[in-house]
Order: C-alpha cells, then sequence, then structure tokens
C-alpha cells in the first residue's frame, strides 16, 4: 500500500511529518510519497514551488520520497499516478470541506482516504462529510495526537525574525534561512 500525503508544504511543519509518521505506523505503509503541489488550485503560496520541494525534502528526509506535483487538483494527481492500492492521507480540517473538492466521488475511485483526526475534534462534522459520499466506505479515520502548529504561524514567526526550531523538523529552519523565505 502507498501512502500519499499532499500538500503546498508552505512551509512543512512538525504536524505534517507527525501526521506521516502516524500514517506509515497505523496503515503499515510499503511506500510513503509526499506531494508538493507546484500550484494549489484552492490557495496561494509564498514560496517558489522548488523551494518548498527543498524544505518538504528536507523534512520528510528517511520517511518519504518527496515529488513535485504539476497537478492543482488531487483528482488529476491520482488519474495520471501509477500508485498501487493508494491511501490519500489528509487531515480532519481538510475532509471537512471534502465535498467542495473536484470530484470528490472519483478520489474516492481512485484512492482510499485515511483522515488524521485528533481529540476533541468534531466528530458531527466529518459524519456529514461521510453522509455526502457514495463510498463512505473507502474513508478511514485514524488518531493522531494534536500538534497546534500551522504553515501561516511558522512564516509569521520567521518575518518577526523569530526562532521556529520548535515548530518545523530538523533541516527545515537553516533551509528557510539560506534560501531567505517567508521574511
Amino acid at each position: 500500500m502507498t501512502g500519499l500525503l499532499g500538500g503546498a508544504f508552505d512551509p512543512p511543519h512538525v504536524g505534517h511529518v507527525a501526521l506521516a509518521r502516524a500514517a506509515v505506523e497505523r496503515f503499515g505503509l510499503d511506500r510513503l510519497i509526499v506531494l508538493v503541489v507546484a500550484d494549489p488550485g484552492h490557495k496561494g503560496v509564498e514560496a517558489p514551488a522548488e523551494a518548498r520541494l527543498a524544505l518538504a525534502e528536507a523534512a520528510f528526509a528517511g520517511l518519504a520520497e518527496v515529488r513535485l506535483d504539476p497537478f492543482p487538483r488531487t483528482v488529476d494527481s491520482l488519474r495520471a499516478g501509477d500508485f498501487d492500492d493508494p491511501l490519500f492521507l489528509i487531515g480532519a480540517d481538510e475532509f471537512a470541506g471534502f465535498l467542495s473538492w473536484t470530484e470528490p466521488d472519483a478520489v474516492l475511485e481512485l484512492a482510499r482516504l485515511g483522515v488524521a483526526t485528533r481529540p476533541g475534534y468534531p466528530r458531527e462534522r466529518l459524519a456529514a462529510v461521510l453522509a455526502g459520499l457514495r463510498r463512505p466506505e473507502r474513508v478511514e479515520l485514524f488518531d493522531i495526537e494534536p500538534m497546534g502548529v500551522s504553515s501561516t504561524e511558522v512564516r509569521e514567526r520567521v518575518a518577526r525574525g523569530e526562532a521556529i526550531d520548535d515548530l518545523v523538523p530538523p533541516g527545515v529552519a537553516p533551509l528557510i534561512a539560506e534560501l531567505r523565505l517567508y521574511g
């Protein structure tokens, strides 16, 4: 089984890596591929794609293969990819908006979803999404410890000249400084 973790990673943080590690353990993944979306269709990014790719390579070193994803939509990435029994990994917040994704039912035909939830997350929000899907059995929820970190917080701290070592995996902070990102 191949796990897929996609996103802008602008920049990657310890929460992303914690989700990846929890999924590898929970699902016994044979392989994990991190897909850095070059041009996300749903939000803007601050750092260029190649810089975000380098940051993700540093963040997920030894844990996952990291690739640049040229497709702005998950469904297109899944259609173009040659993935063995793919499990697409997302957080509960992203899953809460899953019905607004481009072709959510097609996504579930092409891959199963592993949805990372945290204690206290309102399950009724997830239940409402599951009720709107043709194939809810293709979605599996799994718990992770809450990390309380976001890419926005990392960018804001960098812009203020504050340390981010507690928010990002080793190697990411020096690379952000070297590439002069987010300042």
